[in-house]
């Protein structure tokens, strides 16, 4: 069977299985590839250029999937097996929890929750637009965990609430393959003709809408954008110009970041109206510049405010934030400041974006370029070593009255609460040694990561275990505390952790902290070694591994292209 099969994976710990499905039918081309909800969908898109026959995807990226392409979509259901593993880990946790999904995931977990009596409530939603308000509606409930596919994890963290993922396994995506035989061998080939025509067009043609006579959208190809940019209002606009002046029309829309020309035309066919747009992307740079960082992605760490001293200080973080006052956050390295701040900004930002101004890097004349408007909250790093003073005053001044929160983030004390002429309101994060009771929140937050990314078997700590971690030394904070955890779960075989593991891995953290090793080459080469670790890492992720070296992307593909 000549039959092309592609797996959009919506996690990447699902690809060492997905591999070993493959194995199982040699009769069929079969690849896959990682992507969630919008990016998915781009992947889908572009495999269904390439000829792919069937896409198999899950959840609701496979809902998201089926509107992006013509090709038939499985949707990957849940086996029993992969429904009780997961709540079997669930139960572990104490947060209140709520399963969110579509009924692929819902229906089994209602039983298997009544069987096993699990204190847990299921919620079951039919598209993908009900995740976000009852996400919402369940935040304001007290709930503090939600378990259930990407898209529900991924709402769940932009809602500041913690997001488990249901795991497929091997049984899931089998059956998957073989359903995607089934359907294949019920389709008819393409027509080769028509695909001819469809290619030849959209070889010069990288974006494309067409209508309906109700202008209903009847067909999209679109390589610039996930899904399409122009909203119901601009679509009217269009139709309305089409159809009482021209048979042609041309106009600009301007976005956040970037712009786009359309080209319509109207044409008839058996007393039926069809309008066609083509649109050309072109870049705005203004957040596309050396030492600007703008974030898009989602809260990756837990708040953990177990101790009096962190609570109290997101109390004071949010209060000040609320009043549009300038903060001043110090803490020694890897206490957390730049996650607390994209928490708060999450929390109270009120849709608005993101954004680092890292001052080593960043050329000041830009900075009342910057459109404030759009800007929630900025961070700024290296403040220090700002020399024109005045500029940065008036910028701050300036974030104040368009109610745009400023976040100076420091390791190192200031002379003063006094800051180019503004006062700031000085925070100070303690050391992880001085919020212990953080530890157990942190350590199952950081257990559970690295159950579901790379596939470790530890789920639980054990009391005497966790004492060992409350008792150690974390140079680098929670940033230690994290690799730590990591170290753990790779090295424990067990599903509960145990003290003897954590003290070996402590033990031999201290050893490699105490063993110095002299690195052998330039300057510039040790300074290259280091990048490629990081990004060895990270998985090639530039943005992350920029991030944690405290340089921008720019700079990072400069070093490593020198």
């Amino acid at each position: 069977m000549n039959m092309k099969v592609h797996i959009i994976a919506p996690y990447e710990s699902m690809v060492p299985i997905i591999k070993e499905c493959i194995s199982l039918f040699p009769e069929l081309t079969i690849n896959y590839s990682v992507g969630d909800l919008t990016t998915g969908a781009e992947m889908a898109r572009s495999e269904e250029k390439k000829g792919t026959d069937v896409i198999i995807s899950r959840g609701g990226t496979a809902q998201l999937i089926k509107k992006a392409v013509k090709i038939p979509v499985i949707d990957m259901h849940l086996s029993g097996y992969d429904m009780i593993r997961s709540l079997t880990l669930i139960s572990n946790l104490t947060d209140k929890t709520a399963i969110v999904g579509f009924s692929n995931i819902t229906s089994g977990a209602k039983s298997i929750i009544e069987l096993l009596d699990y204190p847990l409530n299921v919620f079951t939603v039919s598209d993908s637009n009900e995740v976000a308000p009852l996400i919402l509606k369940l935040k304001n409930l007290g709930y503090q965990q939600i378990v259930g596919d990407v898209i529900t994890v991924k709402t769940s963290a932009a809602y500041g609430l913690k997001g488990f993922l249901i795991q497929s396994g091997k049984e899931s995506i089998i059956k998957s393959i073989e359903d995607a035989k089934l359907i294949y061998g019920y389709l008819n080939h393409k027509n080769n003709l028509a695909k001819i025509f469809e290619q030849f067009i959209l070889k010069d043609t990288k974006n494309m809408i067409i209508l309906d006579d109700s202008n209903q959208i009847l067909y999209e190809h679109l390589t610039d954008f996930p899904s399409n940019p122009l909203s119901k209002g601009q679509l009217y606009m269009l139709n309305t110009d089409l159809m009482m002046n021209k048979s042609t029309v041309q106009t600009h829309f301007t976005f956040d970041d970037y712009n786009i020309h359309v080209s319509g035309s109207s044409y008839q066919m058996n007393d039926l109206h069809y309008k066609i747009y083509v649109l050309e992307k072109s870049s705005i740079d203004l957040f596309e510049q050396k030492g600007l960082i703008k974030h898009t992605d989602s809260i990756s760490e837990p708040i953990a405010i177990s101790s009096k001293a962190m609570a109290t200080i997101l109390n004071h973080l949010k209060a000040l934030y609320e009043k549009n006052a300038p903060i001043l956050l110090q803490g020694e390295k890897g206490t957390g400041k730049d996650f607390i701040t994209n928490y708060i900004h999450g929390e109270l930002s009120n849709e608005r974006i993101l954004i680092t101004i890292d001052f080593e890097e960043f050329t000041i004349n830009q900075l009342e370029k910057l459109p404030l408007s759009k800007i929630g909250t900025i961070k700024v790093k290296n403040l220090a070593t700002v020399i024109q003073h005045e500029k940065v005053a008036r910028f701050i001044k300036d974030c104040i009255e368009w109610k745009t929160r400023i976040f100076i983030i420091s390791e190192t004390p200031f002379a003063n609460e006094m800051i180019l002429g503004t006062k700031m309101n000085k925070i100070l994060l303690p050391n992880l040694s001085e919020r212990k009771e953080d530890i157990d929140k942190l350590s199952q937050f950081f257990l559970s990561y690295y159950h579901q990314n790379y596939g470790t078997t530890a789920i639980k700590i054990k009391s005497d275990a966790l004492k060992c971690l409350e008792e150690y030394h974390y140079p680098n904070n929670i940033d230690d505390l994290k690799n730590v955890i990591k170290q753990i779960a790779l090295n424990e075989k067990d599903y509960v952790i145990h003290k003897e593991t954590i003290q070996r891995v402590l033990s031999n953290e201290k050893t490699a902290t105490n063993l110095i090793i002299p690195p052998i080459g330039t300057l510039k080469e040790i300074e290259k070694e280091i990048i490629l670790a990081i990004l060895k890492e990270e998985n090639n992720n530039q943005s992350k591994a920029a991030e944690r070296l405290g340089i921008n992307r720019a700079t990072l593909w400069r070093k490593l292209k020198e």
